[in-house]
């Protein structure tokens, strides 16, 4: 793999997983990544003990690994005028600053992008918030449950007319992920934009903003008709019998999904043993297919029920259309393409203990980027205090009266 951010330095003072994956990514790719943790009690995702209805491993807390694979950890008390000395010394070897506290809490700690370029003019200042950095609400906290899923459009975009609940987001930090990834290229941009004019910009990525453009098609269609986006009820026609979701003999669901349908029609049907199909009058042609596609639709449906997935897998592997087998997190993770590109990878923590998370989703020279696993708290402390200047009297000293870890 290629390590395009190697020699760019990261500071990060920032905590859960929206922003610091930002950076995890940037480490797989080859960034040094300093993270600033609370003194005590380090980074808030440590003490998570449940996410929803995921329950933490009690050998690895694989949620902390997604969101700090690869950096150093520094435990620091940024309420103490040293500990604030320590900050901007180190931001002023940093070529990017990145952070999740609000305005209110930037000021209040000296973190602002004025403090910090204070030390460093030309420093990259990152923002992630959960509402954006202007309007009434830019200094209210949020999660991206909250922001992401719910203010965005995205859970009307999947909840059913009949359901008397919200949907909740697929997994924990559903949102905090795709934001993450959108942070991650978007200091990368920045870098760029230095590289060539000399210019250290500030970067803003809200959730509500990745939010809105997650839905960004949804949401054009629903500025032009004036109507709110919503799902079409369950099992309803689309016109296309070719591209539908259709339960198998076992419980399992095959998606097709080919925009032709005439294109594809004859050679389906043949797969799916109903070669009869491909020469009925009804089918003939693509006005034909959408005239009669819930006849058409019946007999996919029905045809696709008489085999279990594993048989659909080996009858549509020559089919030359579009499909998938609808899979869980575990069939995703051991399915043959995510295996022959490697976008699962093994790690290990400090002790050896095994276990998996998914690679950048971002390859460079080919190969994909192998994450290393987080770090324990205040890991680093010592080796990045001693970059500085400080020797070991003056930092046992700090560790004394609890400036650092």
């Amino acid at each position: 793999m290629t390590s395009v951010m190697e020699g760019v330095r990261i500071l990060e003072v920032a905590e859960h997983t929206f922003v610091p994956a930002a950076s995890a990514l940037l480490a797989d790719w080859g960034a040094e990544v300093v993270k600033i943790e609370h003194v005590e009690r380090g980074d808030a995702m440590r003490g998570l003990a449940s996410s929803g209805l995921a329950v933490m491993g009690t050998t690895v807390h694989v949620l902390l690994e997604h969101s700090n694979r690869g950096k150093q950890s520094l435990g620091l008390d940024l309420t103490t005028l040293e500990g604030l000395d320590i900050l901007y010394r180190l931001a002023a070897t940093c070529d990017v600053f990145l952070t999740n506290k609000m305005p209110s809490v930037r000021t209040k700690l000296k973190v602002d992008v004025e403090d910090i370029r204070a030390h460093n003019p030309n420093i990259i200042y990152v923002r992630g918030t959960g509402q954006g950095e202007r309007g009434p609400e830019a200094d209210r906290g949020s999660y991206d449950m909250l922001a992401y899923w719910c203010r965005a459009g995205i859970a009307m975009g999947v909840k059913q007319a009949d359901y008397d609940y919200v949907p909740p987001p697929p997994a924990p930090a559903f949102g905090d992920s795709i934001g993450a990834m959108t942070i991650a290229g978007g200091i990368m941009g920045a870098l760029y934009h230095r590289e060539r004019t000399g210019e250290g910009t500030t970067v803003d990525v809200s959730l509500l903003g990745v939010g809105l453009w997650s839905m960004g098609a949804a949401l054009a269609l629903s500025l032009q008709h004036n109507v709110g986006w919503a799902p079409p009820p369950p099992h309803s026609p689309t016109g296309n019998p070719l591209s539908a979701t259709y339960t198998t003999k076992d419980g399992k669901f095959l998606a097709i999904t080919c925009l032709q349908a005439a294109r594809y029609w004859p050679e389906a049907c043949r797969v799916v043993g109903r070669p009869e199909l491909a020469t009925d009058e009804r089918f003939a042609d693509a006005d034909a297919i959408r005239e009669n596609v819930v006849a058409a639709s019946d007999a996919m449906r029905e045809a696709i029920a008489g085999r279990t997935a594993d048989e659909w897998r080996e009858r549509f592997a020559d089919f030359s259309g579009q499909w998938a087998m609808v899979q869980d997190t575990l069939e995703a993770a051991s399915d043959q393409q995510t295996v022959a590109n490697g976008y699962v990878q093994e790690c290990h923590t400090a002790e050896g203990t095994p276990f998996r998370l998914a690679a950048a989703p971002v390859e460079y020279g080919g190969q994909p980027a192998a994450p290393r696993r987080a770090p324990e708290f205040n890991e680093h402390g010592d080796a990045i205090l001693g970059q500085l200047g400080l020797d070991m009297d003056t930092i046992l000293d700090l560790k004394v009266r609890g400036v650092v870890a």
